[in-house]
């Protein structure tokens, strides 16, 4: 546990906050919260940087981007593109397209949806299911339906393997271990299981953003809510996860706040970063 609210456990005042947005900065309607927004304002007003990092494309980032005002880095694909509001892209990581194929192959004629995003497009098995009316959402775009992949896995940024049915997907994440020094598997979601670059991690993702903002990562804070958060927990200075996030991922984290729909990273801003701001004026 951190040492002090505000402060990275090693003391240092933190200089940047680092948000996931689904599940996170977010509430369940995939809409920010006014109080979300003050909060924000209030952070930068303390003359502490604020950005965000999230596995959606670069599309469903820039309405965010634009309500917050976001000039600064930003990290798509958990990190593995990085870039800013204005369309300047700082570093692009796609999966390798062996990799790709292997998936595929791997996943064969399994009962799951699937999703492959290149040049910031959403390509899909389908655009039915009961994760797709979120993902136009996150996405900012709709499906381009398509059953044959092949001629993308050369440009991939993420694939998603999509099913209600947990136990498929963690069986289907066990049986893609062996490739898991050559990408990064991780659920996103229960029902998301995403493939990205083997950088395309937030832990590698928010240390691209600090090395980008000049911050070091011991002056950074991070909030998150699922298992591919944690890389980046391990990575700052302060780790925040949200009430609602599974209990192993909140076991991982310097603080608690309060859930997304509750005003969490509020919370987080206002009960835990803000006020050693204010006492080191």
């Amino acid at each position: 546990m951190s040492s002090a609210l505000g402060r990275s456990g090693g003391g240092e005042a933190i200089g940047l906050v680092v948000s996931d947005v689904d599940g996170t900065l977010v509430d369940k309607q995939k809409k920010l919260a006014p109080s979300t927004i003050d909060a924000v304002a209030r952070l930068r007003a303390a003359g502490i940087g604020f950005t965000i990092i999230s596995a959606r494309p670069r599309s469903g980032m820039m309405p965010i981007a634009d309500t917050l005002g976001i000039d600064d880095a930003m990290g798509a694909f958990n990190g593995g593109t990085v870039f800013k509001r204005d369309g300047t892209v700082i570093c692009q990581r796609r999966i390798d397209p062996d990799v790709v194929r292997a998936m595929f192959d791997l996943v064969g004629d399994a009962p799951v949806d699937r999703w492959l995003f290149a040049d910031d497009l959403w390509y899909a098995s389908t655009d039915l299911g009961a994760h797709v009316g979120s993902e136009r959402i996150a996405s900012n775009q709709a499906p381009i339906v398509t059953h044959d992949f092949s001629s993308l896995y050369d440009r991939a940024d993420k694939v998603t393997f999509i099913s209600d049915d947990h136990a498929l997907l963690d069986d289907l994440q066990l049986r893609a271990a062996t490739l898991g020094s050559r990408a990064t598997i991780m659920k996103s979601q229960n029902y998301y299981l995403d493939v990205t670059a083997l950088a395309a991690n937030k832990g590698d993702g928010v240390a691209a953003l600090a090395k980008a903002l000049d911050m070091p990562l011991a002056a950074v804070a991070v909030i998150g809510d699922q298992a591919n958060d944690v890389p980046m927990f391990a990575r700052a200075g302060l780790s925040i996860a949200m009430g609602q996030g599974p209990e192993e991922v909140r076991a991982l984290a310097d603080h608690v706040t309060s859930a997304n729909d509750a005003d969490g990273v509020a919370r987080a801003i206002d009960e835990m970063i803000l006020p050693q701001a204010v006492e080191s004026i």
